[in-house]
């Protein structure tokens, strides 16, 4: 029985080779072939980007936001008793910080007659705080809002998108201006303002924090708001990013009206449910290459057949049967399945070390909220990418085998 394989194996190479002065069999299994590493190659890659994608953006969200947020609906989003509300956030066992913010868009003038619209933040001098944001963890220049500056303003810190675009620097002085809580004149509303100086610029590469978002110290934000002693909302992160909508539920539920928790998955609605888009269209297309592939397979060994049609009705008048046949042509699609998926199989994996490695193409990250394509391949679905390869190649053999295992041995040898 070994013996008869290895001959059907030694048959379906030869084939596949094609003899000598007909060199169109052999050129048309390398188009099968290629067709195969190709589109194996563009699903690893495809789907290690769409994946590093979904990863970065959770990572560059949360690295720049807490994991969720609670806020009081009754009162213009301004919360009054926010040590009771913090206080029963904290006690439930899933949190690991928590802490009180004052959000608003602001102007923000650097000397100039241009005003830029900003995402004023204020934050507390509190390690939980820092916890939560973790924005001052990625201070690329300077130190967080907290101390003693040279002019004697209160400090700011801000996106380095948002320094490019108005050549803020390290001691640059600027003045905000908000309408939130501002007095009503004679000469409609009046806007508060604040100078502040800049003592720090941080970058986490998440375009929605790098170009708007500016940082302040908790007081001198509810100053600049009037919001006296009260604060926007709690902000506070969980021990498992992917359970805060339970948690944030179940904290909603304790706390009661009229206080909501929105968990950063639903804030983020809009944007993780394009990828989700993005991903399906991108299944279909892949889908489409690996029928494409699947095809190549199949006319590559209908043609063989077609070509090789006295040599195997010689094959049979020597004893060889239906089945050894069909056998022959399909280990000429596995063969050809298996090589390509594992050209594709490595090309994938270069592709996706390089992009990983020189990042040599840029988002625009307006669109994307990202500078660079991320790509993270997963063990799992490189796996399930190979075998499936392998199995469409298995598949795509059936009818030509089939075809020449019904040939007889007299209409074979006959055939011209």
């Amino acid at each position: 029985m070994s013996a008869d394989r290895g001959f059907e194996r030694y048959i379906a190479r030869r084939y596949l080779k094609g003899a000598r002065g007909r060199g169109l069999v052999s050129f048309v299994t390398l188009i099968a072939v290629g067709g195969v590493a190709v589109g194996v190659m563009a699903l690893i890659v495809v789907i290690g980007v769409l994946n590093g994608l979904q990863d970065n953006l959770r990572e560059r969200i949360l690295a720049g936001g807490p994991h969720a947020i609670a806020l009081q609906l009754n009162n213009g989003f301004r919360m009054d008793d926010w040590e009771s509300v913090l206080a029963g956030i904290r006690a439930d066992e899933s949190v690991t910080a928590a802490a009180p913010f004052a959000y608003t868009q602001a102007l923000l003038n650097a000397g100039d007659n241009y005003n830029q619209s900003i995402v004023l933040r204020g934050v507390q001098d509190h390690p939980e705080a820092n916890e939560v944001t973790s924005l001052t963890d990625h201070l690329v220049l300077g130190e967080p809002p907290f101390g003693e500056t040279e002019s004697g303003y209160p400090g700011i810190v801000v996106g380095r998108g948002l320094a490019r675009q108005l050549g803020l620097f390290i001691s640059k002085e600027v003045v905000v201006a908000s309408l939130e809580n501002a007095p009503l004149t004679s000469l409609g509303f009046s806007p508060q303002l604040a100078r502040f100086e800049v003592v720090g610029i941080f970058q986490t590469g998440l375009y929605q924090y790098d170009d708007e978002l500016a940082l302040v110290e908790l007081s001198e934000a509810q100053g600049l708001l009037g919001l006296d002693g009260s604060v926007t909302g709690v902000e506070f992160d969980v021990a498992n990013a992917w359970e805060s909508a339970d948690v944030a539920a179940r904290i909603e539920e304790s706390l009661g009206y009229p206080y909501r928790i929105d968990d950063w998955q639903r804030l983020n609605t809009s944007l993780f449910s394009a990828l989700r888009l993005e991903k399906l269209a991108m299944a279909v297309i892949l889908t489409l290459i690996i029928l494409v592939a699947s095809f190549n397979i199949v006319s590559t060994l209908v043609m063989i057949v077609g070509d090789k049609t006295r040599e195997i009705g010689i094959l049979r008048g020597m004893g060889v049967t239906s089945s050894g046949i069909a056998r022959v042509f399909r280990n000429m699609g596995l063969f050809i399945g298996i090589v390509g998926t594992t050209i594709g199989g490595i090309l994938g994996a270069v592709l996706a070390w390089a992009l990983q490695r020189f990042e040599f193409i840029d988002l625009p990250n307006d669109i994307y909220f990202l500078d660079k394509l991320p790509i993270a391949l997963d063990p799992i679905d490189v796996s399930m990418i190979l075998a499936g390869s392998i199995a469409i190649s298995f598949l795509s053999t059936i009818y030509p085998a089939r075809k020449a295992a019904e040939l007889t041995p007299v209409e074979a040898i006959r055939h011209e």
